[in-house]
């Protein structure tokens, strides 16, 4: 894991580094993350229903999100992640998922709709446009009924930016151009905010 690859002119190579970088301290941010979740999954669960389905979380970390679903009673759970070391940590605490490891960039191994729901949780303002289009488009070819993205909306706190910034995200272009993207792909597109800064891009095929 060279420092090197911090700087790379390759998002993926410098996502990944990163992402293995704090994949030991990942637990507790998931701590404090699951308060947010749960109010989240709730309202997700009235808004399409989760009971029975088959799920993919992309860009997993540890697998917080992902387990939400197994809270509503999904049939099976599956859980993605660029960084080996993410998949790792999450296959300690989640033994109940199915962990792969993988790219949302590039999902040729999983066939066209063999999920009910694909979802990724704070993963896509991490990358520019020209990423977040392939990677919705891979979401919305493997997803048979709705893509799910549960992310920054509207205001939020200067730690955020502080974070993002180490991350060298987009989220602020995320913010305020994300959910006119979300309607190129689909026509059945609405957002529905989670708790102030926070909501659900809901997409329907």
């Amino acid at each position: 894991m060279p420092l090197t690859n911090y700087f790379s002119k390759d998002a993926s190579k410098r996502a990944r580094f990163i992402f293995d970088l704090i994949a030991p301290f990942y637990g507790w941010i998931e701590k404090h993350q699951v308060e947010n979740y749960v109010n989240a999954i709730s309202i997700l669960d009235n808004e399409i229903g989760i009971k029975g389905k088959r799920v993919l979380d992309v860009g997993t970390g540890t697998g917080a999100w992902a387990g939400m679903f197994l809270t509503k009673n999904a049939k099976e759970v599956w859980a993605m992640d660029l960084s080996p070391k993410m998949v790792e940590e999450g296959k300690k605490k989640h033994p109940e998922i199915n962990f792969l490891t993988g790219d949302a960039e590039d999902l040729k191994d999983i066939e066209d709709e063999s999920f009910d729901i694909v979802t990724a949780s704070f993963v896509l303002h991490g990358v520019k446009e020209d990423r977040r289009r392939k990677m919705l488009s891979e979401m919305k070819r493997i997803s048979r009924g709705h893509v799910v993205i549960h992310d920054f909306n509207g205001q939020t706190g200067w730690a955020v930016g502080v974070l993002e910034a180490f991350e060298r995200s987009d989220f602020k272009n995320f913010k305020v151009n994300f959910f006119d993207e979300l309607k190129s792909f689909f026509t059945h597109a609405r957002k529905v905010e989670t708790v102030p800064g926070n909501g659900l891009y809901l997409g329907k095929k």
